[in-house]
């Protein structure tokens, strides 16, 4: 049955209807899918807006407090503390150098074990994936309270953190990595006669290794953000200072710190991202672009 859309009329469009029910609205079933999703939703939404006492009121109250603590920080000052602070934001530079070149040299050979094309077993797939797992899934803050706990306060603390969590971070990227690489060389070197060692060395570590390069590169730019906060939980650092000038008050040497914070964290990005272009190419193929 064919209309005309000039020609319709409500006894066509009825018939049709009768024709065709599920042309003109949703089924029942589909319908209350959808209402039950979106009434859990906004229960869900509700629930939390009053389990965390979320009110107009009480944001206008903290911004009014905002604006008192940024009155005070201004204008900043170093306090005659500059050497002090200068010596913590190298020191916050050292354990996100470290952490992530420990956690780079780890992450490297492991992430072998868990790239399909390297390694055949799925046993040794699904045991290593779920080992960097839980290495990344724990917060690099958790990993620094554990070992501050483990070892005392200080920078080592802190390494040993951001290594732990690069190490799971890295060895995934590096094993997605080693398993989208083109098979077109592996295959040529197998065919030369070549073992599984020099399989990898020759036919996978070249095409590999720049991008590897890239990520830690992305996780030092990463990690350099990071680290300024472990210091908070004791694990050294520029956080340290500026943890003790929030708790003391000292608003405007807090500002200070900030501010070289953010300076320090954008030269990182800037030249980390300069790296990364002169690696892998700033194109379509690069994966961090």
């Amino acid at each position: 049955m064919t209309f005309r859309a000039a020609a319709l009329t409500s006894a066509d469009i009825g018939r049709a209807r009768s024709l065709l029910p599920a042309a003109f609205s949703r089924p029942i079933k589909d319908r209350m899918r959808s209402w039950i999703g979106w009434t859990v939703f906004a229960g869900l939404v509700v629930y939390c807006l009053i389990r965390f006492d979320f009110s107009p009121m009480r944001i206008w109250d903290g911004l009014h407090e905002l604006g008192l603590i940024t009155g005070l920080m201004f204008p900043p000052s170093t306090g005659g503390n500059f050497d002090l602070f200068l010596w913590g934001i190298l020191e916050t530079l050292g354990m996100a150098f470290l952490g992530t070149l420990i956690g780079s040299i780890v992450a490297f050979p492991i992430s072998f074990l868990a790239a399909k094309n390297v390694i055949p077993g799925w046993i040794v797939h699904f045991g290593a994936r779920r080992v960097f797992d839980v290495l990344r899934g724990v917060d690099v803050m958790i990993w620094a309270l554990i070992f501050v706990r483990a070892i005392g306060l200080g920078p080592l603390a802190g390494i040993m953190a951001i290594a732990i969590s690069d190490t799971g971070t890295l060895a995934k990227l590096f094993s997605e990595a080693i398993e989208n690489i083109e098979r077109d060389q592996m295959d040529g070197i197998k065919a030369a006669g070549a073992n599984r060692a020099k399989t990898v060395r020759f036919g996978v570590v070249p095409q590999v290794l720049p991008v590897m390069l890239s990520f830690a590169l992305y996780m030092f730019e990463s990690n350099t953000r990071s680290a300024t906060i472990l210091g908070i939980v004791g694990a050294g650092g520029i956080g340290l200072l500026l943890a003790d000038r929030i708790r003391t008050h000292v608003w405007d040497q807090a500002c200070m710190i900030i501010i070289m914070i953010l300076v320090t964290v954008y030269a990182i990005d800037f030249l980390s991202k300069k790296l990364r272009e002169r690696l892998i190419g700033s194109g379509s193929n690069n994966p961090l672009k």
